[in-house]
């Protein structure tokens, strides 16, 4: 039987567990962004273990809160916090509310593309072939993928080809997706990266690896949908960064801090919950040794008083949904 002890400390990592995005440092992402240039990676991508989610990837969208400093720390430089856009959720979004209005005006739009939301894209399965000398290989084989826009355009797009007849994460037809990674103009480029064209049936040991280990669910690596107490606390952060102010710890770190920040202390000596976001690192916010990171695509600005509507949480459109089901038909057949 589970002592008091035993029920409190579980009760506590269960608090403390960062809010859908794993622990940080989790080597079960792949961090296919170090991968040296010219060399590839290779990819099998899995199921959603959610089958409620139409596609085998979810999406992420974070707005990044840059602070010049700390305040009360004369030695802290300058620090990011993330915090998940509302849109991600279905529900519309009031700091995207405002800087969409500030594409009405040029002399706005780079600070709106600096607070705009930032697409990032979770998908898991096997890495077949790794470039990487990873330093601990996961006990379970069974990979998370942090993809960005211009690697999941690639991959989406193929989706979109009538002639693609199988489901590329089929466990007995699918086929691997190739990241090939080069530089062009001083950035880390993935524009050649692509599907393998032989389609492969999993590995015995893989098999085994799903058996044995289960498909995540993906939008379990999402961070928690904020309530209204946080969303209040993301829009006073919102203003104070755009403001210049420094990042009160006092006021937000309990709700939202940048990485390496302790969490304050409560009364009673524990660590105040929820945690914060820690930032999950794509292949456009890695850059190669001697580039900086891709700059991310600029939003679209509304030419209409309208608001946006919020893209669908799972990511992907109809069109690609449509295509899916399709391949799923002829595969029935």
């Amino acid at each position: 039987m589970a002592t008091l002890a035993d029920i409190r400390a579980k009760l506590q990592a269960q608090n403390s567990k960062p809010s859908g995005e794993g622990q940080i440092g989790d080597n079960a992402i792949y961090p296919h962004w170090n991968i040296p240039e010219n060399s590839e990676a290779v990819l099998r991508f899995l199921p959603d273990g959610d089958s409620n989610n139409t596609f085998f990837w979810t999406e992420r969208a974070m707005i990044k809160l840059p602070f010049n400093s700390v305040k009360g720390d004369a030695t802290s430089g300058p620090v990011q916090v993330q915090i998940p856009c509302m849109e991600m959720y279905g529900d519309a979004c009031p700091i995207l509310a405002e800087v969409r209005q500030w594409f009405k005006d040029k002399s706005l739009e780079d600070l709106g593309r600096k607070y705009w939301k930032k697409r990032s894209y979770i998908f898991q399965g096997f890495v077949t072939a790794s470039p990487l000398q990873e330093d601990a290989q996961p006990e379970n084989p069974i990979r998370r993928f942090i993809i960005g826009p211009q690697i999941f355009n690639i991959i989406k797009s193929a989706l979109m080809d009538p002639e693609m007849e199988d489901l590329p994460t089929d466990y007995t037809r699918g086929v691997d997706f190739r990241i090939n990674k080069t530089t062009k103009g001083g950035y880390a480029d993935y524009s050649t990266s692509k599907w393998s064209r032989k389609t492969t049936p999993l590995s015995e040991e893989q098999n085994k690896a799903i058996e044995t280990h289960g498909l995540h669910n993906l939008g379990d690596f999402l961070p928690k949908k904020p309530g209204e107490v946080e969303i209040k606390v993301m829009e006073e952060m919102f203003r104070a960064s755009v403001d210049g102010e420094p990042y009160d710890a006092d006021k937000y770190s309990q709700y939202f801090r940048p990485a390496g920040l302790k969490a304050p202390m409560t009364g009673s000596g524990t660590t105040a919950q929820p945690q914060p976001v820690p930032e999950i690192k794509t292949e456009t916010a890695q850059p190669t040794v001697t580039a900086t990171p891709e700059p991310a695509p600029a939003p679209q600005p509304e030419t209409t008083s309208a608001p946006e509507q919020p893209a669908p949480a799972s990511g992907g459109n109809s069109k690609a949904e449509d295509i899916l089901a399709m391949i799923r038909a002829r595969q029935q057949k």
